[in-house]
């Protein structure tokens, strides 16, 4: 291990050089085999190269969240202008025909094991296996990793057991930044905490969007999907998004902020137009009031 003492802060991340694709749209991964970019490819739109995810897997650890109580009726309105779902498997298996998922792909949540009634959320366990991601047809396996918290140990050995899983059948693993009440929320955090999932084997990771975003991006060798966090007004989710991929994310994971939105379906097609067709965030909000006035 190295030693922690003299070591020099990173500061040289040439932000203006991108890293190499060689023959292949996602980053970091041109190396892998046919299945795996299968599913990327299927994750990752291969022209715009970026991704717009729909989280509504909140109710894992929350219940039922407004805007979620029934996601049977909530899901469908939203299914044509995303790109995958991000969910449970019994969000999936109870509420979302299987017709919506001709051309959707699936970040299937694999962990879990605490709820809003704990003090601590880390302590979480792999609860869905390989195996129910092959039977769910999942694209990818989305696993909690909360880095600097008690329970580190546990979700980097569940994280890794997953990609470990993964990396044998095909199918890519999503490490997602947690961030709980007492843990940081500093660009030098989302620089460690991603670099380390990556650093694990992870593809993809998602994290939340943070000050100096592209010194972020640049230093993770995989491509980061950012969290859409808390609801925000319209305008400034919308920023929110367009300036992380101006930085360089590879696509958004919205819940709250398209969900929760006065207009979900105007709020999705306007998250749409950043993530795929190169609209700013003002073009994008014009977008949104129009069609929510229509």
């Amino acid at each position: 291990m190295a030693d922690k003492d003299g070591l020099k802060n990173a500061d040289n991340f040439m932000i203006d050089v991108p890293q190499a694709q060689r023959d292949f749209h996602v980053k970091g991964c041109s190396d892998y085999r046919w299945g795996m970019k299968t599913r990327l490819s299927n994750i990752f739109n291969p022209i715009s190269g970026n991704t717009l995810m729909l989280a509504f897997d909140h109710g894992y650890f929350l219940g039922p969240t407004s805007g979620l109580e029934r996601l049977d009726i909530t899901i469908p309105t939203l299914a044509p202008y995303i790109d995958v779902f991000m969910a449970t498997r019994g969000g999936l298996n109870a509420c979302i025909d299987p017709k919506l998922l001709s051309d959707k792909a699936i970040a299937l949540r694999c962990t879990s094991g605490s709820s809003i009634l704990n003090d601590d959320l880390s302590h979480e366990v792999v609860s869905v296996n390989i195996k129910e991601a092959v039977r769910m047809n999942a694209d990818c396996m989305a696993v909690q990793v909360f880095i600097g918290s008690e329970g580190q140990k546990s979700s980097i050995d569940n994280i890794s057991k997953t990609i470990d899983a993964g990396n044998e059948l095909g199918i890519p693993t999503m490490g997602v930044v947690a961030v709980g009440k007492e843990m940081e929320r500093t660009t030098k955090y989302f620089r460690l905490a991603t670099r380390m999932i990556a650093e694990f084997g992870a593809q993809i990771v998602k994290c939340y969007y943070c000050d100096d975003f592209e010194t972020v991006t640049a230093s993770c060798p995989v491509p980061i999907v950012i969290a859409g966090g808390k609801k925000l007004p319209e305008a400034e989710a919308l920023s929110m998004c367009y300036n992380s991929l101006q930085r360089g994310a590879a696509g958004v994971d919205m819940g709250r902020n398209i969900f929760q939105s006065d207009a979900p379906t105007a709020m999705v097609q306007a998250v749409r137009a950043i993530v795929h067709d190169k609209a700013t965030d003002k073009e994008a909000f014009q977008m949104y009031q129009d069609i929510k006035n229509s």
